[in-house]
């Protein structure tokens, strides 16, 4: 058994001793009327003078931790109790567990304080049944009825992950016509990487009202608050059930496996604002919108991977849970809305680009895009083993070029790592073109500034070219690296790769692993001879209203 150092028990004894009885105890926190799990909100320890009737020191632990915890919240009663009690030592403590009072007969036994037993505490039973109380009164979450089919549900959801192939603007309807709710509209959020969740919103006016206010100052804080708390919506979010991994922006909650998923469901209206409660009407018809939308994207999953937005609609019934409503099950019908999307698109602007690199020497031509990489991507010049390579081919999304030669120290790559979903992203995108055809580094200028460039494209076998980074011409890392990249291009008769990873936002971020990479186009690479579009210029676009 663990006793105090012999200078804490000289420093406890020299605390003035009154002549008052103190109890303590330690219970879980739940409400005995409450069904919820006592082991995930802890246990009360709690020390009060009976004498005065006052507490002295409480405290909430885990509930597997030892008896040491009821010593240390002793230890403040005694030395920095609550106020208005003073440092004391009691002459004598009672308990109600056997256990606890055998385990402080050991531990205070150099103290001259009595440890007593007793069937009850009159001023702790007190305080505790007003605790109860207190949490009986309390609204819960999620209707117990039905709150774990809801966390059944969302994490249905989390599996199917909607957001791997739509986008916010991409909006399905969900007609329910039961409970005051006619049509809910959900758009689902997750493909940049940053928020996880779907917002159901009552209306139509309501998505596009928050939707304009937001493009209308995107830069003020307090605009946006103002315009989120006006929205007219349910809503399903994840976050991460670590709180420090949450306080993380960089973090990607894709990344993480699904036991450290925390659903959150809620309500935002503007007369209630945000409301992380919901009441039994309001968990049926987030119920059945998930249900129909869980059943829609299994049905339609490889229509809503198309590039265009397709015109869907399937109908569903949905049974309902056990519950008071004499209603048995919901007939839902679920459809995507291209014109609506359209629509959204148009008032976001997308695709308008403020500036666009184009050379004007060559007829041959066209434009250069930049949207390819995301912005925030993690760029390598390097080279991957043989060995390596063999495992890559087996392991990820593959696109040979051809037969390589194993010559030198392994083939010349590009390795590009960003988030999951933008990764999957750049991957169909390089697909949707029809491969790759090259990697090229092409000479490129700043007429303003006169800096002069190493731009690094890559061209698809529809003929597009794509920005993948932009190098400074004398920059002594990027010219050693252009270098090595050379002569490995040499040894293998010009084949080289491109790799795509994710866990950007994650512990292997600027260091991929193999369990990151997610496909490895093999391809050739060109000079910028072959190329011929000769030295892109910085042009910025003009508009003319």
């Amino acid at each position: 058994m663990t006793s105090f150092n012999r200078s804490t028990s000289r420093r406890l004894k020299k605390l003035t001793q009154i002549p008052s009885v103190w109890e303590g105890d330690r219970r879980p926190l739940s409400s005995p009327n409450q069904h919820s799990d006592s082991q995930e909100k802890g246990e009360c320890i709690l020390w009060v003078d009976y004498s005065q009737g006052v507490v002295r020191g409480m405290d909430v632990v885990a509930s597997d931790v030892g008896p040491e915890a009821i010593v240390r919240t002793l230890m403040r009663a005694m030395e920095h109790p609550h106020s208005p009690a003073r440092p004391a030592r009691p002459q004598r403590i009672v308990v109600k567990d056997r256990e606890i009072q055998f385990y402080l007969r050991g531990v205070l036994q150099d103290l001259d304080i009595a440890i007593d037993y007793a069937p009850e505490l009159p001023l702790i039973d007190e305080l505790f049944r007003g605790f109860a109380d207190i949490l009986d009164s309390q609204t819960p979450d999620l209707p117990p009825q039905y709150a774990q089919i809801l966390r059944e549900k969302a994490f249905a959801i989390w599996q199917a992950a909607p957001w791997e192939f739509l986008e916010e603007q991409q909006i399905l309807s969900i007609e329910i016509n039961k409970w005051d709710v006619g049509t809910l509209y959900a758009s689902v959020m997750g493909m940049l990487g940053m928020e996880y969740g779907i917002l159901f919103y009552r209306s139509e006016e309501s998505l596009k009202q928050f939707r304009t206010e937001v493009l209308q100052d995107e830069e003020s804080t307090e605009h946006l608050e103002e315009a989120f708390l006006k929205q007219d919506c349910l809503f399903l979010t994840f976050e991460s059930a670590d709180e420090d991994e949450d306080e993380d922006e960089e973090s990607d909650l894709a990344d993480l496996p699904s036991s450290e998923i925390d659903p959150t469901f809620g309500n935002i209206h503007p007369l209630e604002g945000l409301r992380s409660v919901l009441y039994d009407e309001e968990a049926l018809v987030i119920f059945v919108a998930i249900e129909s939308l869980i059943r829609f994207i299994r049905d339609h999953r490889r229509h809503l991977h198309e590039d265009i937005f397709p015109p869907l609609s399937r109908r569903y019934r949905i049974s309902l849970p056990q519950s008071e409503e004499s209603t048995k099950s919901v007939a839902v019908t679920v459809s995507t809305m291209p014109e609506l999307a359209a629509e959204l698109e148009e008032m976001a602007g997308f695709g308008d680009d403020e500036e666009e690199i184009d050379n004007l020497d060559s007829p041959n031509f066209q434009s250069l895009q930049d949207d390819l990489i995301p912005e925030d991507s993690f760029l390598s010049l390097g080279v991957v083993s043989w060995e390596m390579l063999e495992y890559l081919r087996k392991g990820v999304t593959y696109h040979k070029a051809g037969e390589i030669k194993q010559v030198g120290d392994g083939l010349p790559v590009i390795l590009i790592q960003t988030s999951r979903p933008k990764a999957k992203i750049v991957i169909e995108r390089i697909e949707a073109a029809s491969g790759l055809r090259a990697i090229c580094f092409n000479p490129g200028a700043d007429p303003f500034d006169g800096d002069r460039y190493d731009l690094g494209l890559l061209q698809t076998e529809n003929g597009e070219l794509f920005l993948f980074g932009e190098f400074l011409d004398q920059d002594p890392i990027h010219v050693e690296a252009r270098k090595k990249w050379n002569q490995r291009c040499k040894n293998t008769k010009g084949y080289c790769g491109l790799i795509i990873a994710k866990g950007l936002t994650g512990a292997s971020r600027g260091n991929p692993q193999l369990r990151d990479m997610m496909a490895l186009f093999e391809t050739r690479s060109l000079s910028p001879k072959d190329l011929g579009i000769g030295t892109l210029q910085l042009m910025p676009q003009l508009k003319f209203e």
